[in-house]
């Protein structure tokens, strides 16, 4: 099977953003746990739709829903930390290298993608 590194990386930061609800539920943060758990989950799922495209835009459309909600779950996590919730996560450097590395990755796809669309 081939590899898909986008899908591969969205789906494995899903799995720890996962592992810091199960933390942050145990410091009282649940309200915002949810919150980053849907917006991860939402970009991962959107992953997924767009390997099924039915088109090219439709391919865009899904890795830019995708990349929004990256930005959302990057904002729940700077949220968390400055509020002292990840201040014993012993995790929180990788979270926040695989944010970061998952919205650079999808801006660079959908660039690339549209780079395609005008030649």
């Amino acid at each position: 099977m081939k590899k898909n590194e986008i899908l591969d990386q969205s789906f494995d930061f899903a799995l720890k953003i996962m592992e810091l609800v199960k933390f942050s539920k145990n410091k009282k943060a649940y309200v915002i746990s949810n919150q980053i758990l849907r917006s991860r989950t939402s970009a991962g799922v959107n992953v997924t739709e767009a390997q099924a495209a039915q088109s090219t835009k439709d391919f865009i459309a899904k890795l830019s829903i995708a990349s929004k909600e990256s930005r959302e779950t990057n904002y729940w996590l700077r949220l968390l930390d400055k509020s002292g919730y990840l201040g014993y996560y012993p995790n929180q450097k990788i979270l926040f290298d695989q944010s970061e590395s998952i919205i650079k990755l999808f801006t660079t796809v959908i660039k690339s993608t549209k780079g395609k669309i005008k030649n």
